[in-house]
């Protein structure tokens, strides 16, 4: 499966949609300010969903004088965006519409149909959840998969995991303090509720904002291309020295690649040409993501040449 898939961001769009719905209509009837936070949450969610697939859209757009590069860095501004958006509405607001119940308590009312919209939400959220897992199964490396998540160049897949994983969290807390609010007829309770889903908000936007800005900045692909490409230009019987390569990310499936070779001595400039197209061959047999190389071409007797695109 390629990166940047939407069936992730689709799933986790009509998921949010539906439960913000039911989630404000069940605020309204139980008073509960965690259901109200959770409903905020959702609407934040769908919004984001919707950012993503702009994101999508823009990334894909050809290059051009302007952007010789393409635009595939469109999707990780609008991760960024997307980040900001989770800590300044989805966290703020369930912060502020928390402190705000605790100053002024409301009496909670039945609260059998905040429970059943919590379970359905759950329901729908660890749907998404698992189609977001499933993808990102089939295209992560060998690793941890908390590492290979942290690790990861595609927002349309740990963008909706991290949300996803924190509505998740959100409902469990909403849950708890709906009903030790009615067990203890104390509404503060559902107030820090609420609080405390604000936290788990900012804390994962904080995440995707560190994700989104390395990458946004320029990150270095993942390790096991950065040592395969070394290897395999390396071993080639014509290298002699090379220095370690350089790349970044320009979309999840597009990386840059530069390399400072030395071939061996008195190579031709034909053979060297020869060896070059040779080299690129296998390194795009070997990763196909690796869409640009520039290889700065030297040997053992002669002066730097200019660097050479292939």
């Amino acid at each position: 499966m390629k990166t940047g898939s939407k069936l992730p961001i689709y799933g986790a769009l009509a998921a949010n949609i539906g439960i913000a719905i039911i989630k404000f209509v069940a605020a309204s009837v139980s008073g509960s300010s965690a259901m109200l936070s959770e409903g905020i949450h959702s609407t934040v969610d769908s919004g984001n969903q919707l950012l993503l697939l702009l994101g999508i859209s823009r990334s894909k757009k050809p290059a051009d004088a302007s952007h010789p590069f393409g635009h595939g860095k469109e999707l990780y501004f609008w991760t960024l965006i997307v980040s900001i958006l989770v800590f300044a509405l989805g966290g703020g607001m369930s912060v502020y519409e928390g402190i705000s119940h605790i100053n002024h308590p409301q009496t909670l009312e039945d609260p059998f149909w905040s429970y059943m919209v919590l379970l359905v939400a759950m329901i729908f959220e660890g749907a998404s959840f698992y189609v977001a897992i499933r993808e990102f199964n089939a295209i992560r490396g060998g690793g941890s998969f908390w590492t290979d998540l942290r690790t990861s160049k595609d927002p349309t897949l740990f963008a909706v995991i991290y949300e996803d994983g924190a509505a998740l969290l959100g409902l469990l807390i909403a849950f708890t303090g709906i009903f030790l609010g009615h067990y203890f007829q104390n509404p503060m309770l559902d107030g820090m509720a609420s609080i405390l889903i604000g936290v788990v908000l900012c804390f994962v936007a904080v995440i995707m904002v560190v994700e989104s800005k390395n990458l946004l900045v320029g990150e270095s692909a993942v390790t096991h291309l950065v040592e395969g490409v070394h290897q395999l230009v390396n071993n080639d019987p014509d290298v002699h020295t090379l220095r370690p390569p350089l790349t970044m990310h320009m979309a999840p499936n597009e990386v840059l690649l530069a390399l400072d070779v030395q071939f061996q001595q008195d190579l031709s400039g034909h053979k060297i040409t020869e060896v070059i197209a040779r080299l690129e061959n296998n390194i795009r047999s070997n990763f196909p993501e690796v869409k640009r190389i520039f290889v700065e071409a030297r040997n053992l007797t002669s002066q730097e040449a200019p660097a050479k695109q292939v």
